[in-house]
């Protein structure tokens, strides 16, 4: 396994692995199926060129089998957070420890950006393996937004999680 940061010439495997994202997990993602399969391919590639995110896949075999971004507030006032998002491993590679290596390479990336003191991010409530993830990872619950999500005709509340950042080269206080 290998963790990379993603470019544009990634857009096609991250366009696939996040289409079956949203095909499973519905209730975790505020886009759905239909409206991103639309998108040209182009709209991909956007995503992995732009200025105010970053995003991290992990790789077994050549193959993109998880991703994890790190978005930047672009206001002033608000640079000292940034929010972990859109964290999937493709369940062939679940069990393996990916998604903590991803959560893992956004942590690093964070302590090595001076203005960055907290790390935010939302996550479905019943994603009870994500949430665990998350905990064994230092984020600690800092909100519940009830109906956060529609998919048909049901309701999926998310969890607001946060955790302070310890800059690179910083002894623990």
């Amino acid at each position: 396994m290998a963790i990379e940061l993603l470019d544009p010439s990634h857009a096609s495997a991250y366009r696939q692995l996040m289409l079956e994202a949203y095909a499973l997990h519905p209730q975790a993602f505020v886009s759905s199926l239909s409206n991103r399969e639309k998108l040209p391919l182009s709209w991909w590639q956007g995503q992995l060129d732009d200025e105010l995110s970053t995003l991290f896949g992990a790789f077994v075999d050549a193959r993109l089998a998880g991703i994890v971004g790190l978005a930047f507030e672009p206001w002033e006032d608000a640079r000292h957070k940034a929010t972990l998002f859109g964290l999937y491993v493709t369940p062939a590679f679940r069990g393996q420890g990916l998604g903590e290596h991803l959560v893992q390479a956004v942590l690093s990336l964070a302590e090595e950006e001076p203005e960055i003191k907290v790390l935010e991010l939302t996550v479905s409530a019943n994603s009870l393996g994500a949430l665990a993830l998350y905990r064994r990872c230092g984020f600690e619950q800092s909100g519940l937004e009830d109906c956060a999500i529609r998919v048909g005709e049901e309701y999926y509340d998310r969890v607001h999680m946060r955790r302070l950042v310890q800059p690179a080269n910083t002894p623990d206080l």
